[in-house]
């Protein structure tokens, strides 16, 4: 039997999860739920909010567009979220939706957007970002949606991290060709450290943000290889390396 129920939709709730629990579902659930999954009376449906694990709950339909869930029992219990910031310059609104779901996918535990001098989409929509992000974590199993920063130019975004956060950063430029040497010359990967990957825009860093960066006591240039890649392909190749290398997939 398989360790997870890959049948049973889920869905993220904000409300307390205990067993004997009745949730009331807003529209869109209700509608996703009972039109578009077309799921039955006291089918399964899954439950996390990011604090009290996983839960099985019942559909308790009341109508054609609304019903409740009845919580009867954990299916798994909370986990840490991944000591994991991902740091990215905004992209238009389309690539945008893809970067904010392969992140959540890629394990990152809290997520920031980073303005810089080549920054194409400055103009978020942080609703749509963070709706997005739900909805990755919904498919793929994940316990905790992460925590989405306010965005903040560049100095500021690396002021705002523990000097102890190794910050890895995509760099065209990087010295070491080979960024699994590159990352284990960083850290020792038999240690845990707290992870910070930063992905600049298409147009790549300016001279004096590389140098900003690269001033910065814990940080590494990471090189992803002879081609060069859109930013968003960028980010799922820096951190799948990142977490082979250093984070939770080694």
């Amino acid at each position: 039997m398989a360790a997870y129920d890959f049948t049973a939709p889920r869905l993220h709730v904000a409300h307390d999860l205990f067993a004997g629990a009745n949730l009331p579902l807003d529209r869109a659930q209700a509608n996703y739920l009972l039109n578009v999954l077309r799921r039955q009376p006291d089918d399964p449906v899954l439950l996390f909010n990011g604090r009290h694990g996983e839960w099985r709950a019942s559909l308790v339909p009341s109508g054609r567009k609304s019903a409740h869930l009845t919580v009867v029992d954990q299916a798994r219990t909370q986990t840490v979220a991944p000591d994991l910031h991902y740091l990215f310059a905004p992209l238009k609104s389309a690539r945008l939706d893809y970067l904010a779901q392969k992140a959540v996918e890629m394990g990152a535990g809290t997520i920031r957007p980073v303005l810089t001098r080549y920054t194409q989409g400055e103009r978020l929509n942080t609703d749509r970002l963070h709706a997005n992000m739900i909805e990755a974590a919904e498919q793929c199993g994940i316990l905790a949606v992460p925590t989405l920063m306010e965005a903040a130019r560049l100095p500021a975004a690396l002021a705002d991290l523990a000097p102890e956060r190794l910050l890895v950063f995509c760099d065209e430029d990087a010295p070491i060709a080979d960024p699994v040497a590159a990352l284990r010359a960083a850290a020792d990967p038999s240690v845990p450290v707290p992870l910070a990957v930063l992905i600049g825009p298409e147009g790549g860093f300016a001279p004096e943000e590389r140098a900003a960066i690269l001033a910065r006591p814990n940080a590494v240039a990471l090189s992803l290889g002879p081609r060069i890649l859109r930013a968003d392909t960028a980010m799922v190749a820096a951190l799948a390396l990142v977490q082979a290398v250093l984070g939770d997939a080694r």
